[in-house]
């Protein structure tokens, strides 16, 4: 197809590696752009020629601006959002604003969360949380009614994903939103799966909290990670994880009062921010926000709807759902030996990942070509044929 049909193609000139590979990985880690080199060339030259006043001059500015655009992407206000270096560090920050009273202990989550904030949820009980994950159905598959049916007036916080990192199942959220308002009870959402491949509003649809990260679907490289908090219920929190950035006058260095948080978006900051992270993650996030979660959406369930009809006709098994509401960017194939067709591909400069009980997991993105999707899908069908004899 050609650029004039998808004008997303246009942004494909902004990453060199995707005309070196068939670059099916943005769910895992997205293709690098071209500009990440000059901004993190600018960092070290900031930091060789300008010194100490490279902190006034140029760095204090740069979480706000990338914090901007996952605000624009995001859909929230400006200075609704705040940067972490990992998810599990954001929600650590989020969750520390939570008392769990014995009234009030519970968090509701899912058994198909990823690991990292499912191990975090568990260390909870040591302030007196008690974790209810809600198990899955068949072939992992959450089930909404079950999520909404574990949320009562013992609940504190609901902390579920948007997409499932596994099979790529998108949760409807309203039914969640509506139950978790009516028990008085913390909404958090997981969006990492989901940022920057769906078209996700933060306001459209009332989101308390919203986690994510730059690796995947928003090209920004390991490092940058962020919390959005609804505006009118920033002002109610007080992390408990907090630092010196956190405080209305950093550099007064007070030591003597209590801590007085920043009443805008450094509330949630801690310690000293990631700057080079951050400069990092600038050039895919900007792309990512300026194209727009919607346009991505559109193009995402054409080409892997596509992927799915070249499985049907191969008889394959599908992993992720088939119904466009329900499937993320990624599709997932159930095949033989899928983790030794997945390194032969990677030695093949195929990029996808594997995983065990959902197979092969493969994810076009903005910047793929049409033609890379039959392409892709006749590799990995050749190398799933080299395996089995």
């Amino acid at each position: 197809m050609s650029s004039a049909a998808d004008p997303l193609l246009e942004y494909r000139r902004h990453f060199p590696s995707v005309e070196r590979t068939l670059h099916f990985a943005s769910h895992t880690l997205g293709a690098m752009p071209a500009g990440v080199a000059e901004s993190l060339a600018e960092y070290a030259n900031t930091w060789d020629q300008r010194g100490i006043r490279a902190w006034e001059e140029r760095w204090m500015g740069v979480p706000s601006q990338v914090a901007g655009a996952i605000a624009r992407l995001l859909g929230g206000a400006e200075g609704t959002v705040s940067l972490h270096p990992n998810v599990t560090s954001a929600q650590d920050v989020a969750l520390s604003c939570v008392t769990f009273r014995p009234e009030r202990p519970r968090l509701v989550c899912t058994a198909e969360d990823f690991p990292s904030v499912l191990y975090l949820y568990e260390g909870l009980a040591r302030r007196g949380a008690e974790v209810v994950r809600v198990p899955a159905r068949a072939g992992r598959r959450m089930i909404e009614e079950d999520i909404v049916a574990a949320i009562d007036e013992r609940t504190a916080v609901v902390a579920i994903s948007l997409v499932l990192f596994r099979t790529a199942q998108v949760l409807e959220l309203s039914a969640i939103a509506r139950r978790a308002r009516e028990v008085g009870a913390l909404l958090m959402v997981d969006a990492y799966q989901g940022a920057g491949v769906l078209d996700l509003d933060v306001k459209r649809d009332d989101l308390d909290l919203v986690t994510g990260g730059s690796i995947k679907w928003l090209c920004g490289g390991p490092g940058t990670s962020y919390l959005y908090v609804r505006p009118q219920l920033a002002p109610t929190l007080s992390p408990a994880v907090t630092g010196w950035f956190g405080h209305e006058q950093p550099f007064a260095f007070d030591t003597d009062g209590p801590h007085r948080l920043h009443a805008g978006e450094r509330r949630f900051w801690n310690g000293t921010p990631s700057i080079p992270a951050y400069l990092a993650s600038r050039p895919g996030i900007e792309l990512v926000a300026g194209i727009g979660g919607a346009a991505i959406r559109e193009k995402s369930l054409r080409l892997t709807s596509r992927m799915l009809e070249l499985a049907r006709e191969w008889g394959w098994k599908v992993g992720s759902p088939l119904e466009e509401a329900r499937r993320g960017g990624t599709v997932c194939l159930d095949l033989p030996n899928a983790a030794a067709v997945c390194a032969d591909l990677l030695a093949q400069d195929v990029l996808l990942d594997h995983r065990p009980g959902v197979g092969l997991r493969l994810a076009p993105h903005f910047y793929t070509r049409a033609d890379e999707v039959d392409e892709v899908m006749a590799r990995v069908r050749t190398s799933v044929e080299r395996m089995g004899r």
